[in-house]
């Protein structure tokens, strides 16, 4: 009998990473439909069992951890042997990861050592209503397509799943779970790769994922340099730029900032788009915005179909205004 559907519980020193939480938040929904309990996976080093209080309180109905010194920093065979351990514990039907660069590393490894399938990079999971099989959705040939995946034969059913694109659960500190041990056998193989040194990049990144307000640019505002109109508002507003993938390819703006089906999917308060004409694979990336606002001379651009607030005209003229209108608002 297979049992219910395992997290990938992600922490980088010791902390639950964002991406975790979101999944355990999807999982819920997933275990809904299939009456299946919601197992997570925690693997660190000495002392990592004590965040498994936040994992119940975010949803899981139990975590297995497992808890060793040497995995206080990843190595990828070490994790893959130990999540394959707790899998043949637990014997799950269902297997999710983050697509982060953790979770792509580990996750196809486990995936090989259980000759099972994985759905990477996922923006959307689903029971289907009759055979109860997960269905996989992911971006196909560069993202023209939605391609909806299943794996009927093997188990479990694994994916790996973008952050930014669920939605975790409240935190719940009257949820109770049970918290168990595992010890790993593992072999000296595991260990052929030795971390030296760890060093951490001083570069500060911009998270848009984050960003309760993004004022975000297309392909429509020409060049690079007009960038500072909407760094600009995003300023005054508390917020940060992001761009669809166009500008990003054109070398306006880094990857980091690129919201789209092969970007990052975020959730803000309020969303700006400006010159953006709607394409379906930047939709996808921040249709669930709380509000959206859309500038676009062209009255009939996609973009004003998601939109609360249509503006329809020229951005050189209405984001500096707008921007002055806040300055003066005080």
């Amino acid at each position: 009998m297979k049992n219910g559907i395992c997290v990938f519980a992600e922490q980088r020193d010791g902390n639950i990473q964002k991406v975790s939480l979101e999944l355990l938040g999807k999982a819920r929904g997933l275990a809904a439909d299939l009456d299946a309990p919601v197992i997570a996976m925690l693997i660190g080093g000495a002392g990592i069992s004590k965040k498994a209080p936040e994992l119940i309180a975010h949803g899981a109905d139990s975590v297995v951890v497992v808890e060793d010194e040497r995995l206080g920093e990843f190595l990828t065979m070490p994790y893959a042997r130990a999540s394959v351990a707790v899998i043949h514990h637990i014997n799950p039907q269902i297997m999710l990861f983050g697509a982060t660069s953790i979770g792509r590393d580990v996750a196809p490894r486990v995936a090989g050592m259980l000759h099972t399938g994985l759905t990477a990079d996922c923006t959307k999971l689903d029971v289907d209503s009759e055979t109860k099989l997960l269905l996989m959705t992911r971006p196909a040939f560069g993202g023209n397509i939605m391609a909806t995946i299943v794996c009927a034969d093997h188990r479990p059913q694994m994916a790996t799943v973008r952050p930014g694109v669920m939605q975790s659960l409240p935190k719940d500190e009257a949820r109770t779970g049970e918290t168990e041990l595992l010890d790993v056998d593992f072999a000296p193989e595991d260990w052929a790769v030795k971390l030296l040194e760890v060093v951490k990049g001083s570069k500060k990144t911009v998270d848009i994922t984050e960003a309760k307000i993004l004022v975000s640019g297309g392909r429509g505002l020409g060049c690079a340099e007009k960038f500072e109109l909407l760094r600009a508002l995003a300023d005054e507003l508390g917020g940060e730029i992001s761009s669809s993938r166009a500008n990003v390819d054109a070398c306006w703006i880094g990857k980091e900032r690129q919201v789209g089906q092969t970007g990052k999917t975020v959730h803000p308060t309020l969303y700006i788009a400006c010159g953006i004409s709607g394409a379906i694979q930047h939709l996808a990336g921040m249709e669930e915005s709380d509000y959206i606002i859309a500038i676009n001379k062209d009255s009939f651009a996609p973009i004003f179909d998601v939109a609360d607030l249509g503006i329809v005209g020229d951005l050189n003229v209405i984001v500096p205004k707008l921007t002055e209108a806040l300055r003066k608002r005080d």
